[in-house]
């Protein structure tokens, strides 16, 4: 029994004269951060945005775009999340200073033009698509198909008569949420 407690009393001396253990460093608070982590936002952004989680990919291009400052890619990918968002024109402006950074990068211009044609701009759509087309030199069946649809809206505009004018009348449906109802 006297053993015992001579060889508990043996061992906390030996603990505390070690310099192992817990104790870590400088002090007795806790270590900093083990370093930056080497996750590409972009990277992330892509996958969220093809999981359709496009507030939380716009986020992380946010982030990506505070690391790697506002390059192309970083402009072309927050203008594309914006798209999806459904916000045309904030997409719009970033998507065009993407394409002035570097007027070579062809998904900058092709999303350019789907926000266009999504605006109603389509005959500036035809010409961006257009644009995209020859950087690409042809190379992408995504382009070609936004161009040929768009070049078919265009055609289709110049001969179609011209509709009646609607009257629209918002309706209420809750507290501040208005429903724009066609009377035709």
């Amino acid at each position: 029994m006297i053993f015992r407690v001579f060889a508990a009393i043996a061992i906390a001396l030996l603990a505390a004269c070690s310099t192992g253990g817990l104790s870590r460093g400088d002090g007795v608070y806790a270590p900093g951060p083990a370093g930056e982590l080497d996750v590409d936002g972009l990277i992330v952004g892509h996958r969220l945005m093809a999981a359709g989680e496009y507030e939380l990919a716009l986020r992380a291009y946010t982030r990506a775009a505070g690391q790697q400052g506002l390059n192309v890619d970083t402009l072309s990918a927050i203008g594309s999340a914006n798209l999806h968002l459904g916000r045309l024109n904030q997409a719009e402006e970033i998507l065009r200073r993407a394409t002035e950074e570097d007027p070579d990068f062809v998904p900058a211009w092709n999303n350019l033009g789907v926000v266009l044609m999504e605006r109603g701009k389509v005959g500036e759509a035809a010409q961006v698509f257009r644009h995209a087309y020859a950087t690409d030199n042809g190379n992408s069946d995504q382009i070609r198909d936004n161009l040929r649809l768009a070049l078919a809206k265009l055609d289709n505009r110049q001969y179609a008569t011209p509709q009646e004018n609607e009257e629209f009348r918002l309706v209420r449906r809750g507290t501040g949420d208005y429903l724009i109802l066609s009377s035709i």
